[in-house]
């Protein structure tokens, strides 16, 4: 009953709210991670875009301007990671903080003598346990071989589902853990250990942060250069 009366709310809003076809089209043109989607598929892309717009709150910050074009754009690439999941997927976060550019943090780190220290850092995204998601558009627009802010953030909210950030999102029913477990804790290994050597790799060594941004760049390749992350890591490829 409880989907049956779901279904026929989005119904209704989407007869009412759904992104116009010409702005769509000029919309999805731009996004590379929906470059090999169906019509179909990309329809129903549409759709789960246009509830993300219509449940979700954008909010403006320093200077930035949220045209219609913006919104959409924005609705279509955090829509790429649910599209075989569902809108509830997000249910744990109501809005999205937009910045012109990248947005300066105050963080604090404790180095390997114990010490704490603090400074600004610049960020091109964000997203918080029990808070929004926050972007910096000037990232958004800004194209890379498997580069995605928007799917990074959103692939965080995914992960954070089970209450934390550590690379190890709820899995569907019949996925098997230690699978997962072993796929991505290997290639993690692998991944630092380049990094840490100094070695080159096809894939960003932000991905060497920690399990969750390991998660997140993965999730990132996935989408926007799948045949990149199977040829770099297929055991990862395979469970994502």
């Amino acid at each position: 009953m409880f989907a049956f009366l779901r279904n026929w709310r989005r119904r209704r809003i989407l007869r009412r709210h759904r992104i116009p076809a010409d702005l769509w089209q000029s919309v999805i043109a731009g996004v590379d991670a929906a470059a090999h989607l169906s019509a179909a598929d990309r329809g129903r892309l549409r759709d789960t875009a246009s509830l993300f717009l219509y449940e979700k709150f954008m909010e403006a910050a320093r200077g930035m301007v949220l045209t219609e074009t913006v919104r959409a754009r924005i609705a279509c690439e955090a829509a790429i990671p649910i599209l075989n999941l569902d809108l509830d997927y997000y249910h744990a976060f109501y809005s999205v903080i937009v910045y012109r550019d990248p947005f300066l943090v105050r963080d604090a780190w404790r180095d390997e003598a114990g010490v704490v220290h603090t400074g600004e850092e610049a960020r091109a995204g964000e997203a918080w346990l029990r808070g929004p998601v926050v972007i910096s558009w000037e990232d958004v627009i800004s194209r890379g071989h498997g580069y995605n802010v928007i799917i990074h953030e959103m692939a965080h909210k995914l992960d954070m589902l089970d209450g934390s950030a550590n690379g190890r999102p709820p899995l569907h029913r019949g996925m098997d853990q230690a699978r997962w477990t072993a796929a991505f804790s290997e290639a993690f290994a692998a991944h630092t250990a380049d990094v840490e050597a100094g070695r080159h790799t096809d894939i960003d060594a932000y991905a060497a942060t920690n399990p969750a941004e390991f998660f997140a760049v993965a999730s990132e390749v996935f989408f926007e250069a799948p045949r990149l992350l199977g040829s770099v890591w297929p055991a990862v490829y395979d469970q994502l």
